[in-house]
């Protein structure tokens, strides 16, 4: 007999990087880019967060919530750019890494809590934009080792029983 622990801990799925973004400050348009440096403790260089302290050194929002969003706006479609995050990923159920450390290209990350939306969605969207995105919003990670995020870069889970700080060699 299969345990909800066990199917918690199973994801076979990956996923794949659509897009890229970074607010270098607060309101900032957002800078779409190829690739990006994720840095150990600090977050993705370049970034408004990066080297703040807290759980919000990055923030991915999932593509399948994107036409989801634009249904409930009466719209055609939704820029992630317009959502403020910085990646956005199609294949893999967010929530899923939920207590999980993932990889994306290179970098390790760790899911450290949901991203919820701010008042700042009534202003892009109008009026309901806040709730249309609620329950939309995506994830909140931290970056546990140092790497690479590059466009179409694959999103993986860690398997649980592997889930540890990688160590440097010092040979």
């Amino acid at each position: 007999m299969i345990t909800i622990q066990t199917l918690l801990n199973m994801l076979p799925q990956t996923g794949t990087v659509t897009w890229i973004g970074l607010r270098p400050y607060r309101r900032a348009t957002i800078d779409i880019v190829q690739q990006v440096e994720a840095i150990k403790d600090m977050g993705l260089a370049g970034d408004r967060y990066a080297g703040t302290a807290g759980k919000r050194q990055v923030t991915l929002i999932q593509a399948e919530h994107l036409p989801v969003m634009a249904s409930l706006l009466a719209r055609d479609s939704v820029d992630p750019a317009l959502l403020r995050r910085n990646i956005c990923v199609s294949g893999l159920n967010l929530l899923a890494l939920k207590g999980r450390r993932f990889q994306i290209g290179d970098a390790i990350l760790e899911f450290t809590g949901l991203c919820h939306p701010c008042s700042f969605m009534e202003t892009v969207f109008g009026d309901g934009g806040y709730n249309a995105v609620r329950g939309h919003g995506g994830i909140t990670a931290s970056v546990i080792q140092s790497g690479i995020i590059r466009l179409n870069d694959t999103v993986r889970a860690i398997p649980k029983d592997t889930e540890t700080t990688p160590q440097l060699s010092l040979l």
